[in-house]
């Protein structure tokens, strides 16, 4: 079952490596601790870098990877990393597009009533707990 969502840019202001690990503050850690064991999808924004005037981001789901564990950032407090199993990370074929035809692909995204929320909840939230994905 897949648990979560974590976002990571081209060039991502963390330490990410989505094949390998990602890198995230302690405001997540309950709930990046609640995907070990399980499989997250990975989300590339429109934002390419830390800059925010940045673009050129897919604005689509690109892989696939299952969490192994969870360990501490021992330069960088308060910051944690999700380590990535590597033989079950799966980049997809096919980037799938974070809205396609006005339908969001993530159950929660289509239930918000003002779509203007939904683009900041595409462009802010670094990791997002996901009730159920597709149509």
């Amino acid at each position: 079952m897949t648990k979560a969502v974590f976002t990571t840019k081209v060039t991502p202001s963390y330490k990410d490596l989505p094949e390998r690990r990602y890198h995230f503050p302690r405001t997540y850690l309950n709930y990046v601790q609640q995907t070990i064991g399980d499989y997250i999808v990975y989300y590339e924004p429109r934002r390419s870098s830390a800059e925010l005037s940045s673009r050129g981001g897919r604005q689509a789901y690109f892989a696939a990877a299952r969490v192994e564990s969870v360990i501490e950032d021992g330069t960088l407090a308060d910051h944690f990393f999700a380590i990535i199993d590597g033989a079950s990370y799966l980049d997809f074929d096919t980037a799938v597009p974070f809205l396609d035809h006005d339908e969001y692909y993530e159950s929660a995204l289509r239930m918000m009533a003002v779509p203007t929320r939904v683009h900041s909840a595409e462009q802010c939230v670094l990791f997002r707990m996901m009730s159920s994905i597709g149509y």
